[in-house]
């Protein structure tokens, strides 16, 4: 037998005002809802399925490679796969692979890698100049500002896209990988990312309160610099000291240089 506060409380859940609220869902809708859940064995098979199994083993095709068309009217030259781990530096890598395959083309190499964390490493400084600039150009803005809320939030990260591979290249070019090898923290950026949000976080408040204290332009822009310097010291135990100039011997086919 039911207990008679289960029905109470039952009954009254379905006895829901028709409108409780302007766009507020009725107890009419719901009943609507539960009637037009089919109720057909296959139906019941389903969701005893998806109860049981999950989504992604029942919308697993089996066959799915078989009907896969990898054919492409245009493809990118290729030469082999690089790895970039646990990092988001998928943009950096598929922009370095362009220029990758074409200077082994152009040069009869045997193999060749552009150093990813050199790029990496200025792609980073680069952004954190960003902030700070922004908690520079945004200080009269007050903290609940939206867009002073996000840069808060996103003060850095190692996401991109291709215009970023151009900007960063453009401005500090490349070298091999031989030159500035992949680091653990390359490959492993969170650690290393948390770091400097904490960092630049601390000094977007130090930048604001300055302002707020009276200090403009050529002040600011110092302190700014002095910030950016550590910013620069972290990036260098992190991922190494990069090149301003190195001593490398290209190799062609057949390992002659």
């Amino acid at each position: 037998m039911p207990h008679p506060l289960a029905t109470l409380c039952i009954t009254a859940a379905l006895a829901l005002p028709a409108v409780a609220q302007r766009g507020a869902i009725s107890g009419e809708m719901l009943e609507n809802f539960r009637r037009e859940v089919p109720q057909t064995p296959t139906a019941r098979a389903l969701q005893n399925a998806l109860v049981t199994q999950g989504v992604g083993a029942l919308a697993t095709r089996n066959n799915a490679a078989e009907a896969a068309d990898t054919y492409f009217s245009n493809e990118a030259p290729s030469k082999g796969i690089t790895d970039q781990q646990s990092s988001g530096r998928c943009w950096l890598f598929t922009g370095l692979n362009v220029m990758r395959a074409q200077v082994i083309k152009e040069r009869q190499l045997a193999k060749f890698e552009f150093s990813q964390s050199y790029n990496s490493f200025y792609d980073q400084l680069e952004k954190a100049n960003l902030f700070l600039q922004s908690m520079i150009d945004y200080a009269a803005r007050p903290m609940d500002d939206k867009t002073v809320e996000w840069l808060f939030k996103n003060p850095i990260s190692d996401g991109g896209t291709f215009t970023g591979v151009q900007d960063v290249v453009s401005k500090y070019g490349v070298v091999p990988s031989e030159v500035m090898p992949e680091s653990y923290n390359a490959n492993n950026t969170r650690e290393m990312a948390g770091v400097l949000a904490l960092k630049l976080r601390e000094y977007g408040l130090e930048l604001r309160k300055a302002y707020a204290a009276g200090e403009r332009d050529a002040k600011l822009q110092k302190r700014k610099t002095r910030q950016l310097s550590t910013i620069y010291r972290i990036l260098t135990a992190c991922l190494g000291t990069p090149p301003t100039e190195f001593t490398w011997t290209l190799r062609d086919k057949t390992a002659s240089p």
